[in-house]
């Protein structure tokens, strides 16, 4: 997990001097857009702050209150930012954007915003290309949209979309300046900030869908739940096995409960050496499983019955 810092510390620095620059420029200029992102990076230089929070929390060891351990930490934080990028980032390109349509203000020399720009598409590239190294050990052969969809780790996607959303932000003002002071329109200008907030909210409503759904439980993927239950079928003790239910805890630790019938000649120290074998062969092709619980009596219960 220590390797996922590296990209949020890099976002954290370019964001924080891109943000300080933007300002500036937009206090010459007078331009909406940049003032938009100028919200935009200092947004995203907080929301990496609280990554950081949420990837320390979620070390923290298992105690009686939480005896599962606080791997949920970075998932919690990760919809705190999700709101940030929408309500903050997003809500206000969107009001700035508004507010300059219904009041528009002449805008002055552009050269310090383009230059400001240019330099922040630069340093966002360097970002997303070092997010985007770093989750390429976890993408595989899949594609970056089904990696980021299937990742229980936000703090690697989070800092990917974030930095994707800078650079169309930044491409937008981009336009939004150039045909502001080639048509004498601030109009367009108004525009483009208002499109950096629907970019902003439509980042913000993605993150917050994917860790909503961690944060209430999400599974193991089908490859790995069919995986230990041919595990679990497999082993010579074993005469029938539900299928097993799963939860993450944090993007690296994974619950396991399993319910299995074992053939009815065992003896008791032969069940419990076919348990240890199995939980051994689960975890050993399953690393990420942390926490194991099998329960035998009660499947043995049902086969019962159905006879």
């Amino acid at each position: 997990m220590a390797s996922s810092k590296v990209p949020i510390y890099s976002a954290i620095v370019a964001n924080l001097l891109i943000a300080v620059s933007k300002f500036i420029a937009a206090s010459i200029s007078g331009s909406s857009a940049m003032v938009s992102e100028g919200i935009h990076s200092l947004v995203d230089t907080g929301n990496g702050f609280l990554l950081l929070l949420g990837l320390s929390q979620s070390k923290k060891p298992a105690d009686e209150t939480h005896p599962f351990g606080y791997g949920k930490e970075l998932y919690f934080w990760s919809l705190i930012v999700a709101i940030l990028i929408f309500s903050i980032g997003g809500g206000m390109s969107l009001y700035k954007g508004i507010s300059h349509l219904e009041h528009p203000a002449p805008l002055s020399d552009p050269f310090w915003s383009y230059l400001v720009l240019g330099l922040a598409f630069i340093f966002e590239s360097v970002a997303l290309y070092l997010a985007v190294r770093n989750f390429r050990q976890f993408k595989g052969r899949r594609s970056y949209w089904k990696a980021i969809q299937e990742s229980k780790d936000p703090s690697s996607f989070a800092v990917i979309l974030e930095d994707t959303a800078a650079l169309l932000g930044i491409v937008v003002a981009f336009f939004g300046l150039f045909l502001g002071h080639y048509y004498e329109r601030p109009v367009y200008d108004a525009i483009a900030s208002i499109a950096i907030g629907v970019i902003l909210a439509l980042i913000a409503v993605f993150l917050a869908y994917e860790s909503k759904g961690l944060l209430i439980g999400e599974g193991a993927n089908t490859e790995m739940s069919n995986g230990i239950h041919k595990l679990a079928i497999a082993d010579p003790a074993v005469r029938q096995a539900r299928h097993p239910l799963t939860m993450y805890f944090g993007p690296h630790e994974v619950l396991v409960a399993l319910d299995i019938g074992f053939k009815g000649e065992l003896s008791s120290s032969e069940v419990e050496a076919a348990v240890e074998r199995l939980e051994e062969k689960i975890r050993e092709r399953f690393p990420v499983v942390k926490r194991i619980f099998i329960e035998a009596a009660a499947l043995s219960r049902h086969h019962e019955q159905e006879r």
